[in-house]
């Protein structure tokens, strides 16, 4: 028996230093270009061309971007207008998901599958549509403009559906029996034990939306309210020959995505795998 225990523990031990070995390169192939934006940030001007590591750490290239660039409030925007999309497609998607799942009328499933069915239109197919709307509103250069058409997503009301069907029926039966009301029941007990898809949903959504560089493009024309990913692309209008400028306000810009995924990771692959077989 000690044999046979002995070969089994070899067996892990070697297939666990084969996925380590497998991994390894995708995670230097992650990484490396994420720490090579670093080091361009901090190397000093005259190391640039001459090596690849400084010799010593020169942070003014951080300085500028805070003192000579208009990025601060270009951060400020894109956390206004994720946020706010975040907040919104929670609320939303929360409360479309729940009538999918608990309340009983006419067409449900049909109205269900229109929706998914818009997952597979491409963005760029209503971007026109889109954004002769919001000017005809009169809504350019503002944050509505960035928020509204965002308010609301299929993939959202698809998750949180799936994460709803796992509840059992007897729990909404039981709450309405006690005289609890649909509002009650999805406040008071549905949010509450979704709240790993709900973390899953508000990640997804956010590291979405900070990332979005067209659309807001295309609906802001003053820097008062344009993103953080415009205010990337500007820096190379700035001064083209400043590596050091561009590489700093692109770590600065991703200080923000990586700490949602860092600390919210584990939310959002349960959140994600909630439900996933449920149908």
């Amino acid at each position: 028996m000690s044999g046979i225990t002995l070969t089994r523990k070899h067996k892990n031990a070697l297939s666990s230093l084969l996925r380590m070995g497998l991994n390894l390169p995708l995670v230097i192939l992650i990484i490396l270009p994420l720490i090579y934006t670093f080091i361009m940030s901090v190397i000093p001007a005259d190391e640039l061309y001459t090596r690849l590591l400084p010799t010593r750490w020169d942070f003014v290239s951080y300085l500028n971007v805070f003192e000579k660039t208009g990025i601060p409030r270009q951060i400020l925007n894109s956390f206004v207008v994720a946020g706010s999309v975040t907040l919104l497609q929670m609320i939303t998607c929360s409360m479309a998901a729940f009538a999918f799942s608990f309340l009983q009328f006419k067409g449900r499933n049909l109205v269900f599958m229109i929706i998914l069915a818009t997952m597979m239109v491409p963005w760029e197919a209503t971007i026109i549509s889109n954004y002769l709307t919001v000017s005809g509103w009169g809504w350019l250069d503002s944050y509505k403009a960035m928020i509204l058409p965002y308010a609301c997503s299929a993939m959202g009301i698809f998750l949180m559906r799936q994460n709803y069907l796992t509840f059992a029926r007897e729990l909404h039966e039981a709450a309405k029996l006690d005289g609890c009301n649909n509002w009650r029941f999805l406040l008071s007990i549905v949010i509450p034990l979704a709240r790993p898809a709900l973390g899953a949903l508000g990640a997804y959504v956010f590291l979405l939306q900070w990332n979005q560089y067209l659309w807001p493009l295309l609906v802001t024309n003053s820097d008062k309210v344009r993103t953080a990913q415009i205010g990337i692309s500007q820096l190379y209008d700035i001064d083209s020959e400043q590596i050091g400028l561009m590489m700093a306000g692109v770590v600065v810009v991703l200080v923000p995505s990586l700490s949602i995924f860092v600390f919210m990771q584990k939310q959002l692959i349960n959140g994600l795998m909630a439900g996933a077989v449920k149908g």
